[in-house]
């Protein structure tokens, strides 16, 4: 068994006025929120790559982190060293969720058969953790990115025998995401785009791309899985271009291949920066088609092009956030996954606590001002009266059909009458907002 949490105490909600570091300030998971404890709204989950897997390295570093389960045993060893400790955090933070790539659980192996075992072995090995703990898998994906042989993608691929080995992972990943009871599956395509249009046939990878995504979908329904299956957008980073871009652009290219009803989308709040959208975007585009799956809770750094990943601190847009999902009904089986990841000078085993800690209590008091603006209610109306007259017979009539080109512009002839705009009274919203978060 790992001993690397040992000397922390399972952490406990202490209040604003807590004294001890590592204690919850605002997150109390029974205080009942909008008629819900606040545990069943946030559904939170720890990832297994960045608080397990990731060893510090960077591009002009390498290693920093040194933890029992990176070395001093064979594989298999060390992946069940890191599984003891990662469910002893787990339990300590007292998160309800994890989440994991089928690689951050189970080592490759040396031939495809290896790797299949490896994985099931280790399924055996979480599902009696999840027993003993009750901490539960929010979802479970496979890592089509890591490995050489998908240098140039998995699904758009330009060898059908790749295309193969990635099929055989996600089979193995949703079958030990269903085995452990897991609620959603995702993908995502860290390397599913191009470097250059000089060697890349777009529609043909699109194509590829339906397909095994329809091959998901397909074998889904045929073992039974009740859950989700999620895509993650990202604009790029690895690859120059990605072809999940955004949450618009994945739900056009699920009504191309028919599968909007079957797929959701797991917004990451870097990636939604990354594609020059705020976070809040992302979620009211997701509602607003009718894909919003879960999220993958965390922040990217304005001053850096790339994806940081770190834990979120800004209560205003976290509230923004909640309110919107609020608003679209909740998460239903998705959550709020941390994926995100202590700093590379962040060396202890508390800093992995510090950062959960401060996220969760971040999310929570989010959510309490998602509370209010709901209550209050004149977000909402000063939002109802803008667009009230699409609630008059005459908004409706065209909305539904009932008014042609040729009539609304005969119909505006013959009033004969200037329409004046009306103010959006954006400064007025804003200032609304910051009065909630309490500036």
């Amino acid at each position: 068994m790992s001993r690397y949490f040992d000397s922390i105490a399972p952490i406990r909600y202490q209040g604003p006025d807590a004294n001890e570091a590592l204690a919850f300030r605002h997150y109390d998971k029974d205080r009942v929120v909008l008629g819900k404890r606040m545990e069943e709204h946030l559904r939170f989950a720890v990832c297994y790559w960045h608080s397990f897997c990731w060893n510090g390295l960077d591009p002009f570093g390498g290693n920093t982190f040194e933890r029992p389960w990176f070395q001093g045993g064979s594989p298999m060893e060390l992946a069940l060293m890191k599984a003891d400790a990662a469910f002893d955090f787990f339990s300590k933070l007292g998160v309800p969720y994890y989440c994991f790539h089928d690689r951050d659980v189970a080592p490759e192996g040396a031939s495809p058969r290896e790797s299949h075992e490896h994985l099931m072995r280790m399924v055996d090995v979480l599902g009696e953790h999840q027993q003993r703990t009750g901490v539960k898998l929010l979802w479970g994906t496979a890592n089509l990115f890591s490995h050489r042989r998908f240098m140039a993608g998995a699904a758009s691929n330009p060898a059908p025998e790749i295309f193969a080995m990635a099929a055989l992972q996600v089979r193995d990943a949703m079958d030990a995401t269903l085995r452990l009871g897991g609620e959603n599956y995702v993908l995502w395509g860290g390397r599913e785009g191009y470097e250059t249009l000089l060697n890349t046939k777009v529609a043909q990878e699109l194509d590829q791309l339906g397909r095994f995504l329809s091959m998901v979908v397909d074998y889904k329904h045929r073992k039974g899985f009740k859950g989700t299956i999620l895509l993650e957008p990202k604009p790029r980073e690895p690859s120059k271009h990605q072809y999940d871009f955004d949450t618009a652009t994945v739900y056009g290219f699920l009504t191309r291949y028919g599968l909007e009803k079957e797929v959701k989308v797991n917004i990451e709040a870097n990636h939604a920066t990354l594609s020059g959208h705020s976070f809040e975007h992302e979620i009211a585009v997701a509602a607003a088609l009718g894909i919003l799956g879960s999220i993958d809770m965390n922040r990217g750094d304005p001053q850096l092009g790339w994806d940081t990943d770190q834990f979120p601190n800004n209560v205003p847009e976290i509230a923004l956030a909640l309110y919107h999902i609020l608003q679209a009904g909740g998460l239903g089986s998705g959550g709020l996954n941390f994926d995100a990841k202590v700093r590379r000078q962040s060396l202890d085993a508390e800093d992995l606590f510090h950062g959960h800690i401060g996220g969760m209590d971040v999310c929570a008091r989010g959510l309490l001002v998602a509370e209010q603006m709901i209550q209050d209610g004149r977000l909402a109306e000063a939002l109802q009266q803008r667009y009230a007259g699409w609630a008059q017979p005459e908004g409706r009539d065209i909305l539904e059909g009932r008014r042609s080109l040729e009539q609304l512009a005969d119909q505006v002839l013959a009033r004969n009458v200037d329409v004046a705009p009306r103010s959006g009274r954006q400064e007025f919203l804003e200032n609304l907002v910051n009065r909630f978060c309490g500036a």
